[in-house]
């Protein structure tokens, strides 16, 4: 049984105590803009009519919005 993009997003939102308007401040780290209304679809049971799947590309950039959150942007290299 396989985790889908939907339940590692919600596993990760858990884990982290994240409300949404931080998810939406994560996301636009990466300068990727994401909704409130697009996160509770994303959040809702799969047989929710307004449930929504997350993509891949959501995902991706919520995590490397992560990334930067806990870790602080990457320190520019030197020539």
């Amino acid at each position: 049984m396989a985790l889908s993009n939907n339940d590692i997003f919600k596993k990760l939102r858990v884990a982290h105590k994240l409300r949404d308007d931080e998810i939406v401040k994560i996301c636009a780290l990466v300068d990727f803009k994401v909704s409130k209304s697009e996160l509770g679809a994303f959040f809702r049971k799969e047989g929710h009519p307004k449930y929504m799947e997350c993509g891949d590309q959501i995902l991706r950039n919520f995590l490397n919005g992560l990334i930067i959150h806990l870790r602080g942007p990457m320190p520019k290299k030197e020539k």
